[in-house]
Protein backbone atom coordinates (compact mmCIF):
# COMPACT_ATOMS: atom_id res chain seq x y z
CA UNK A 1 0.00 0.00 0.00
CA UNK A 2 2.72 2.21 0.86
CA UNK A 3 4.02 2.59 -3.41
CA UNK A 4 1.66 5.25 -3.93
CA UNK A 5 0.32 6.04 -0.39
CA UNK A 6 2.75 7.62 2.24
CA UNK A 7 5.73 6.73 -0.71
CA UNK A 8 3.98 8.24 -3.86
CA UNK A 9 6.08 9.93 -5.77
CA UNK A 10 5.65 11.98 -8.81
CA UNK A 11 7.91 9.92 -11.09
CA UNK A 12 6.24 6.60 -9.92
CA UNK A 13 2.71 5.02 -11.41
CA UNK A 14 1.89 1.44 -10.38
CA UNK A 15 -0.07 -0.81 -12.80
CA UNK A 16 -0.59 -3.85 -10.26
CA UNK A 17 -3.13 -3.61 -7.94
CA UNK A 18 -2.25 -3.38 -3.69
CA UNK A 19 -3.24 -5.26 -0.64
CA UNK A 20 -6.38 -2.66 -0.16
CA UNK A 21 -7.47 -3.53 -3.26
CA UNK A 22 -6.94 -7.27 -2.85
CA UNK A 23 -9.04 -7.45 0.63
CA UNK A 24 -11.66 -5.40 -1.02
CA UNK A 25 -12.25 -8.30 -3.90
CA UNK A 26 -11.33 -11.23 -1.68
CA UNK A 27 -13.10 -10.58 1.46
CA UNK A 28 -16.95 -10.82 0.18
CA UNK A 29 -16.00 -14.04 -1.34
CA UNK A 30 -14.36 -15.40 1.58
CA UNK A 31 -17.68 -14.39 3.81
CA UNK A 32 -19.95 -16.25 0.67
CA UNK A 33 -18.03 -19.64 0.06
CA UNK A 34 -17.11 -19.95 4.64
CA UNK A 35 -19.45 -17.83 6.38
CA UNK A 36 -19.16 -14.82 8.55
CA UNK A 37 -17.72 -16.34 11.85
CA UNK A 38 -14.61 -17.26 10.91
CA UNK A 39 -11.62 -17.33 13.56
CA UNK A 40 -8.36 -16.22 11.22
CA UNK A 41 -4.64 -17.05 12.07
CA UNK A 42 -2.01 -14.61 10.02
CA UNK A 43 1.56 -15.38 9.36
CA UNK A 44 3.07 -12.47 8.04
CA UNK A 45 6.28 -11.98 5.44
CA UNK A 46 7.95 -9.49 8.12
CA UNK A 47 8.36 -6.23 5.25
CA UNK A 48 6.26 -3.40 3.71
CA UNK A 49 4.50 -5.29 1.84
CA UNK A 50 3.92 -8.24 4.32
CA UNK A 51 2.80 -5.50 6.82
CA UNK A 52 0.18 -4.03 4.81
CA UNK A 53 -1.40 -7.08 2.94
CA UNK A 54 -1.78 -8.27 6.59
CA UNK A 55 -3.52 -4.54 7.60
CA UNK A 56 -5.86 -4.79 4.38
CA UNK A 57 -7.15 -8.56 4.67
CA UNK A 58 -7.85 -8.47 8.37
CA UNK A 59 -9.59 -5.43 8.23
CA UNK A 60 -11.41 -6.37 5.06
CA UNK A 61 -12.59 -9.54 6.55
CA UNK A 62 -13.44 -8.08 9.97
CA UNK A 63 -15.94 -5.95 8.30
CA UNK A 64 -17.94 -9.18 7.37
CA UNK A 65 -17.59 -10.60 11.04
CA UNK A 66 -13.95 -12.52 11.18
CA UNK A 67 -11.98 -12.14 13.59
CA UNK A 68 -8.09 -12.10 13.70
CA UNK A 69 -6.53 -14.50 16.44
CA UNK A 70 -3.48 -13.37 16.13
CA UNK A 71 -0.71 -12.13 13.26
CA UNK A 72 2.64 -13.91 13.72
CA UNK A 73 5.88 -12.17 12.05
CA UNK A 74 7.90 -14.75 9.62
CA UNK A 75 11.57 -13.40 8.01
CA UNK A 76 11.83 -12.84 4.52
CA UNK A 77 14.57 -15.82 4.36
CA UNK A 78 12.65 -18.32 6.13
CA UNK A 79 12.06 -21.83 4.13
CA UNK A 80 10.92 -23.70 6.77
CA UNK A 81 7.48 -22.66 8.95
CA UNK A 82 6.51 -25.58 10.54
CA UNK A 83 7.48 -24.03 13.85
CA UNK A 84 4.36 -20.73 12.47
CA UNK A 85 2.26 -23.60 11.94
CA UNK A 86 2.43 -25.25 15.17
CA UNK A 87 0.62 -23.05 17.10
CA UNK A 88 -2.20 -22.74 14.40
CA UNK A 89 -3.01 -26.11 15.85
CA UNK A 90 -4.11 -25.13 19.66
CA UNK A 91 -5.20 -21.46 19.00
CA UNK A 92 -8.73 -21.70 18.23
CA UNK A 93 -8.45 -20.35 14.97
CA UNK A 94 -9.97 -22.18 11.85
CA UNK A 95 -8.52 -20.22 8.76
CA UNK A 96 -4.91 -19.62 7.75
CA UNK A 97 -4.09 -16.45 6.26
CA UNK A 98 -0.73 -16.39 4.39
CA UNK A 99 0.49 -13.20 3.50
CA UNK A 100 3.53 -14.74 2.01
CA UNK A 101 4.66 -14.09 -1.59
CA UNK A 102 6.27 -16.35 -4.21
CA UNK A 103 9.13 -18.92 -2.41
CA UNK A 104 7.70 -17.92 1.09
CA UNK A 105 4.27 -18.87 0.05
CA UNK A 106 5.41 -22.09 -2.14
CA UNK A 107 7.01 -23.47 1.84
CA UNK A 108 4.93 -22.01 4.08
CA UNK A 109 1.60 -23.92 1.91
CA UNK A 110 3.79 -26.85 1.79
CA UNK A 111 4.49 -27.06 5.01
CA UNK A 112 1.02 -26.24 6.20
CA UNK A 113 -1.16 -29.16 3.66
CA UNK A 114 1.58 -31.64 2.96
CA UNK A 115 3.59 -31.68 6.40
CA UNK A 116 0.21 -30.48 8.58
CA UNK A 117 -2.33 -31.83 6.90
CA UNK A 118 -4.61 -28.63 8.18
CA UNK A 119 -7.22 -29.17 5.25
CA UNK A 120 -8.64 -31.89 6.80
CA UNK A 121 -9.22 -30.60 10.13
CA UNK A 122 -12.48 -29.42 11.65
CA UNK A 123 -12.20 -26.86 14.25
CA UNK A 124 -15.11 -25.26 15.71
CA UNK A 125 -17.11 -27.32 13.62
CA UNK A 126 -16.16 -25.92 10.64
CA UNK A 127 -13.53 -27.13 7.79
CA UNK A 128 -10.80 -25.24 8.59
CA UNK A 129 -9.28 -23.75 5.16
CA UNK A 130 -6.31 -21.80 4.14
CA UNK A 131 -6.15 -18.34 2.11
CA UNK A 132 -3.09 -16.64 -0.01
CA UNK A 133 -3.85 -13.32 -0.37
CA UNK A 134 -1.89 -12.69 -3.63
CA UNK A 135 -1.33 -15.20 -6.19
CA UNK A 136 0.90 -16.14 -9.29
CA UNK A 137 1.19 -19.01 -11.69
CA UNK A 138 4.60 -19.61 -10.63
CA UNK A 139 3.81 -20.02 -6.95
CA UNK A 140 0.97 -22.18 -7.93
CA UNK A 141 3.21 -24.38 -10.09
CA UNK A 142 5.64 -24.15 -7.04
CA UNK A 143 3.35 -25.29 -4.61
CA UNK A 144 1.09 -27.91 -6.99
CA UNK A 145 -1.40 -29.81 -5.17
CA UNK A 146 -1.01 -28.20 -2.14
CA UNK A 147 -3.11 -25.06 -3.81
CA UNK A 148 -5.89 -27.15 -4.76
CA UNK A 149 -9.41 -25.28 -3.44
CA UNK A 150 -7.11 -22.36 -1.94
CA UNK A 151 -8.86 -19.26 -2.88
CA UNK A 152 -6.79 -15.72 -3.59
CA UNK A 153 -6.41 -12.47 -5.77
CA UNK A 154 -4.57 -11.79 -8.93
CA UNK A 155 -3.81 -9.09 -11.22
CA UNK A 156 -4.22 -10.84 -14.56
CA UNK A 157 -5.56 -14.35 -15.86
CA UNK A 158 -5.32 -15.49 -19.23
CA UNK A 159 -8.60 -17.69 -19.18
CA UNK A 160 -10.38 -14.08 -19.02
CA UNK A 161 -13.19 -14.12 -21.08
CA UNK A 162 -12.80 -11.06 -23.38
CA UNK A 163 -11.55 -9.24 -26.93
CA UNK A 164 -8.37 -7.79 -25.54
CA UNK A 165 -7.18 -11.13 -23.27
CA UNK A 166 -8.14 -13.16 -25.83
CA UNK A 167 -6.10 -11.53 -28.67
CA UNK A 168 -3.24 -11.17 -26.63
CA UNK A 169 -2.89 -14.72 -25.44
CA UNK A 170 -3.77 -15.64 -29.37
CA UNK A 171 -0.29 -13.80 -29.73
CA UNK A 172 1.70 -14.96 -27.30
CA UNK A 173 0.52 -18.36 -27.96
CA UNK A 174 2.04 -18.29 -31.27
CA UNK A 175 5.21 -16.21 -30.40
CA UNK A 176 5.84 -18.68 -27.17
CA UNK A 177 3.96 -21.92 -27.49
CA UNK A 178 2.01 -20.99 -24.13
CA UNK A 179 -0.84 -18.58 -22.57
CA UNK A 180 0.67 -15.16 -20.98
CA UNK A 181 1.27 -15.55 -17.25
CA UNK A 182 0.08 -12.36 -15.14
CA UNK A 183 3.35 -11.74 -14.71
CA UNK A 184 3.77 -11.73 -18.60
CA UNK A 185 0.77 -9.57 -19.13
CA UNK A 186 1.68 -6.72 -16.39
CA UNK A 187 4.74 -6.23 -18.29
CA UNK A 188 4.06 -6.30 -21.67
CA UNK A 189 0.64 -3.72 -20.74
CA UNK A 190 3.61 -1.12 -18.61
CA UNK A 191 5.44 -1.47 -21.76
CA UNK A 192 2.60 -0.36 -23.89
CA UNK A 193 1.47 2.36 -21.69
CA UNK A 194 4.77 4.10 -21.67
CA UNK A 195 5.36 4.12 -24.56
CA UNK A 196 1.58 5.33 -26.07
CA UNK A 197 2.19 7.77 -23.01
CA UNK A 198 5.60 9.01 -24.69
CA UNK A 199 3.70 9.27 -28.38
CA UNK A 200 0.45 11.42 -26.74
CA UNK A 201 3.34 13.17 -24.89
CA UNK A 202 5.93 14.00 -27.64
CA UNK A 203 8.88 13.66 -25.34
CA UNK A 204 10.84 11.32 -23.40
CA UNK A 205 11.25 13.77 -20.46
CA UNK A 206 9.73 12.10 -17.23
CA UNK A 207 7.76 14.99 -16.29
CA UNK A 208 6.26 14.79 -19.69
CA UNK A 209 5.49 11.31 -19.82
CA UNK A 210 3.97 11.49 -15.72
CA UNK A 211 1.98 14.42 -17.34
CA UNK A 212 0.49 11.92 -20.08
CA UNK A 213 -0.15 9.15 -17.61
CA UNK A 214 -2.18 11.35 -15.01
CA UNK A 215 -5.73 10.82 -15.11
CA UNK A 216 -5.52 8.59 -18.17
CA UNK A 217 -8.44 6.04 -18.64
CA UNK A 218 -8.26 3.10 -21.61
CA UNK A 219 -9.64 0.09 -22.21
CA UNK A 220 -9.04 -3.25 -24.47
CA UNK A 221 -5.77 -4.91 -22.16
CA UNK A 222 -7.89 -7.60 -20.72
CA UNK A 223 -8.52 -6.03 -17.06
CA UNK A 224 -11.23 -3.69 -18.12
CA UNK A 225 -12.17 0.30 -17.63
CA UNK A 226 -8.82 1.53 -16.22
CA UNK A 227 -7.68 4.54 -15.11
CA UNK A 228 -4.17 5.55 -13.58
CA UNK A 229 -5.65 8.29 -10.92
CA UNK A 230 -4.07 11.52 -11.09
CA UNK A 231 -4.00 11.76 -7.33
CA UNK A 232 -1.75 9.02 -6.58
CA UNK A 233 -0.31 7.47 -9.83
CA UNK A 234 -2.77 4.36 -8.23
CA UNK A 235 -3.84 2.07 -11.34
CA UNK A 236 -7.52 1.38 -11.19
CA UNK A 237 -9.23 -1.91 -12.82
CA UNK A 238 -10.68 -5.17 -12.13
CA UNK A 239 -9.08 -7.38 -9.75
CA UNK A 240 -9.12 -11.61 -9.91
CA UNK A 241 -10.43 -13.44 -6.97
CA UNK A 242 -9.19 -17.13 -7.86
CA UNK A 243 -8.29 -20.50 -6.66
CA UNK A 244 -6.19 -23.53 -7.42
CA UNK A 245 -8.11 -25.57 -9.69
CA UNK A 246 -9.37 -29.20 -8.37
CA UNK A 247 -8.64 -31.20 -11.55
CA UNK A 248 -6.36 -29.63 -13.42
CA UNK A 249 -5.82 -30.61 -16.92
CA UNK A 250 -1.97 -28.86 -18.13
CA UNK A 251 0.10 -27.11 -16.22
CA UNK A 252 -1.52 -23.47 -17.26
CA UNK A 253 -5.03 -24.24 -15.43
CA UNK A 254 -4.01 -24.51 -12.28
CA UNK A 255 -5.67 -21.46 -11.32
CA UNK A 256 -9.55 -20.69 -12.40
CA UNK A 257 -11.76 -17.58 -11.75
CA UNK A 258 -13.70 -17.34 -9.07
CA UNK A 259 -15.27 -13.71 -9.52
CA UNK A 260 -13.98 -10.49 -11.46
CA UNK A 261 -14.48 -7.79 -9.19
CA UNK A 262 -15.24 -4.50 -10.42
CA UNK A 263 -13.23 -1.60 -10.42
CA UNK A 264 -15.73 0.33 -8.35
CA UNK A 265 -15.70 -2.44 -5.53
CA UNK A 266 -12.05 -1.71 -4.71
CA UNK A 267 -11.87 1.63 -5.11
CA UNK A 268 -10.58 4.30 -2.02
CA UNK A 269 -10.37 7.87 -1.39
CA UNK A 270 -6.69 9.47 -2.18
CA UNK A 271 -6.27 10.38 1.23
CA UNK A 272 -7.39 6.97 2.72
CA UNK A 273 -5.87 6.72 6.21
CA UNK A 274 -4.50 3.52 5.00
CA UNK A 275 -2.44 5.48 2.66
CA UNK A 276 -1.38 8.40 4.12
CA UNK A 277 -4.15 10.42 4.55
CA UNK A 278 -4.36 13.91 3.93
CA UNK A 279 -0.55 14.35 4.68
CA UNK A 280 0.78 12.33 1.55
CA UNK A 281 2.07 14.18 -1.12
CA UNK A 282 3.34 13.36 -4.87
CA UNK A 283 6.22 15.66 -4.35
CA UNK A 284 7.35 17.84 -7.24
CA UNK A 285 8.38 15.52 -10.68
CA UNK A 286 12.14 14.70 -11.02
CA UNK A 287 13.11 15.42 -15.06
CA UNK A 288 16.45 13.72 -14.86
CA UNK A 289 18.45 16.61 -15.70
Amino acid sequence: NDTTGKDRKANGFRHFFNGYMSGAALAPVLEKEYGSDRRAYHLTADYTWGWTQQESIAAATEATGWETVNNVLTPLASTDFSAYITPVLNSGADVLVLNHYGGNMVNSLTNAVQDFDLLSKQVNGKDFKIVVPLYSELMAAGAGESVRGVIGSMNYNWQLDNEGSKAFVKSFGEKYGKPPSNSAQTCYAQVLLYADACERAGTFNPCGVAEALEGFEFDGLGNGPTLYRAEDHQCFKDVLVVKGAENPTNAYDTLEIVEVTPRAQVEYAPDHPMFGGAEASLGSCNPGA
